[in-house]
């Protein structure tokens, strides 16, 4: 590459809002010529984490903490975070299991398909901070949600305390919980059991906005899932990518959020979306989708809690271990 090219570069990340400025090059990067792969989240992960596929991407927070701990970490990140979500909507029950609160998940079989899914880590997080329910109090079914053979996309070595059983090659954890052999599912993604809309299956908070809402006034946590990572390769031969695609990525989000207030013709297909921009703002301010450092130590540090009290970190991490120096400040003019 000579001196006056930019360096090539492929970014493996969803078709968001918050991204597509990226992805349909009305934002340039700066020394950058950018390559967007438009891919769904499973299979960025697998690919990523299984052969490092891609220059840089969005990846599970999860499964980028538990490459943190191999001997030649892989990936470092930047503080982008495509993918944030409230997570009480993740917890599903067999309407015959008995299950009325969340202390009565205690003693249960409960699904997930991956252990070390960062879905999964805010929400048993969430159970024993807010409820008293600990990770170990019940026992954690492995497999498939709707294909059966999933695997977890990173090893992990769990402490004993944690119960573990695996489906097997031939069977789902959606089917499995229609049909009562599991009594709970933890999940991201809404099963086909509970989208059917047959009454087996229903959410253990029925209005999860409420409690969404509620638990969010009280901690001020929004979860995050996704971080965006770069290849420690690449990172240590152009240091100067990181900022780089930070840059790009808040100019990609600040056009997003001036889309959100467009009301002579709305971009959004919500009809009342003035309205519940303006009830989202109220409670979380303007900034709702906040990227960078400062703003978001809270809830790394509370992830990161998590995913060592859950036996996923050998130990627990500090916030700045896992970014790029470069992105952890800003100049000032």
């Amino acid at each position: 590459m000579s001196s006056t090219e930019n360096l090539p570069l492929t970014l493996a990340c969803w078709d968001y809002d918050r991204t597509r400025p990226l992805m349909e090059n009305r934002v340039k990067l700066d020394g950058i010529d950018l390559t967007y792969l438009n891919l769904v989240i499973e299979e960025i992960f697998f690919r990523q984490m299984r052969h490092q596929e891609f220059d840089a991407s969005e990846l599970s927070f999860s499964s980028f903490l538990v490459s943190m701990f191999e001997d030649d970490p892989p990936f470092i990140a930047i503080p982008i975070f495509p993918s944030r979500s409230f997570r009480h909507s993740g917890i599903y029950i067999n309407a015959d299991a008995g299950i009325r609160e969340p202390k009565d998940l205690i003693g249960k079989r409960i699904g997930c398909a991956e252990y070390q899914l960062t879905a999964n880590v805010w929400i048993r997080g969430i159970l024993k901070d807010e409820y008293g329910v600990e990770p170990s109090t019940f026992t954690t079914v492995i497999g498939g949600l709707e294909e059966a053979g999933r695997v977890e996309k990173a090893a992990v070595s769990l402490p004993p305390q944690i119960a573990i059983e695996h489906i097997g090659p031939a069977r789902t954890l959606s089917a499995m919980l229609e049909a009562g052999e599991i009594d709970a599912l933890f999940t991201p993604r809404a099963p086909s059991s509970f989208l059917r809309g047959t009454g087996r299956v229903r959410r253990l908070f029925e209005d999860t906005y409420a409690a969404e809402r509620e638990y969010y006034e009280r901690t001020k946590i929004f979860p995050i899932m996704h971080v965006v990572v770069i290849r420690r390769n690449l990172y240590k031969e152009h240091r100067w990518v990181a900022q780089s695609l930070f840059k790009g990525f808040v100019e990609a989000q600040r056009m997003a959020y001036e889309d959100l207030h467009q009301t002579a013709a709305l971009k959004v297909m919500l009809p009342w979306l003035i309205r519940h921009v303006a009830d989202t703002e109220k409670v979380m301010g303007r900034d709702f989708w906040a990227y960078g450092y400062a703003p978001n130590v809270g809830a790394i540090e509370t992830l990161l809690r998590y995913h060592y009290e859950q036996g996923l970190s050998r130990r627990q991490l500090k916030p700045h271990e896992i970014f790029a120096p470069e992105t952890l400040e800003s100049y000032k003019i």
